[in-house]
């Protein structure tokens, strides 16, 4: 993989010319920045930015008061490759509060690992309805100990408006939801995103994660995307790059009123 500019189109493609995540959300680009502004229980944020020492301050205190005068809370997605070298910090005076670093990952569809299959008596199903999503949140709620409504919120959606873009399957143990994990496909894109894998605690270390990875990639495949792109923990990057995914940069949360 030619790290750079595989890289760069994930810059452009998903960064610098993001679409909406959800319906009822909008991509704004404006003052050296690229920004979504969803409802409350959507994502706000700033997924993108081109600024330099000069100016950086001044595109800070701006989206500050764009997010803060629309009562939302918001996230700074920043990356390491962000300029200026120092935006981090610059963020950090300015209020923001930094979350744990996560790795940007990126797998070639076609090198990847994919026979990883769940254990016995352990069953994947794709969400498609209410009752679906009811148990990815479940989930999410008892693997990540935090509320699920938002994650709720935003697969409903999903399912009622484009059920195509959106990709959540659950690992059922009998008729017990013990793993979940979301995929998003992006139109006109190169890049099938990965997001909220988790697993309850009792069912840790069985293969689970590595067997959410490659339904999603078989999915991602059949829809023609040439890559998959997860922001890893420090649990998931050792079994991510077993499977042939590359790390590319790191990415930090920077959240503002949350």
């Amino acid at each position: 993989m030619d790290h750079a500019a595989v890289l760069a189109r994930y810059d452009r493609d998903m960064r610098e010319g993001a679409r909406p995540d959800g319906p009822g959300a909008r991509i704004e680009r404006t003052g050296g920045v690229v920004r979504q502004i969803a409802d409350p229980l959507g994502w706000n944020g700033v997924l993108w930015s081109g600024l330099d020492a000069a100016c950086a301050d001044r595109a800070i205190r701006a989206q500050i008061a764009y997010f803060t005068g629309l009562d939302r809370a918001f996230e700074w997605k920043l990356h390491a490759h962000d300029e200026p070298a120092d935006l981090g910090a610059r963020l950090l005076a300015a209020g923001f509060r930094a979350e744990p670093v996560e790795t940007l990952m990126v797998g070639e569809v076609a090198d990847l690992a994919l026979d990883t299959a769940p254990p016995d008596g352990v069953r994947l199903v794709e969400v498609t309805d209410a009752a679906g999503v009811g148990l990815a949140v479940d989930v999410h709620e008892k693997a990540f100990g935090t509320d699920g409504a938002p994650l709720r919120h935003r697969l409903l959606a999903r399912l009622a408006a484009d059920p195509g873009t959106a990709v959540a399957v659950v690992a059922l143990a009998g008729a017990e939801p013990v793993s979940a994990a979301r995929m998003e496909l992006v139109p006109g894109t190169s890049f099938a995103g990965l997001w909220g894998g988790g697993t309850v605690a009792a069912w840790r270390g069985r293969g689970l994660y590595r067997a959410l990875v490659g339904h999603r990639a078989r999915v991602a495949a059949a829809h023609g995307y040439p890559y998959l792109q997860v922001d890893a923990s420090p649990m998931s990057r050792p079994i991510l790059e077993r499977l042939g995914f590359q790390a590319l940069s790191t990415t930090t949360p920077h959240l503002y009123g949350i």
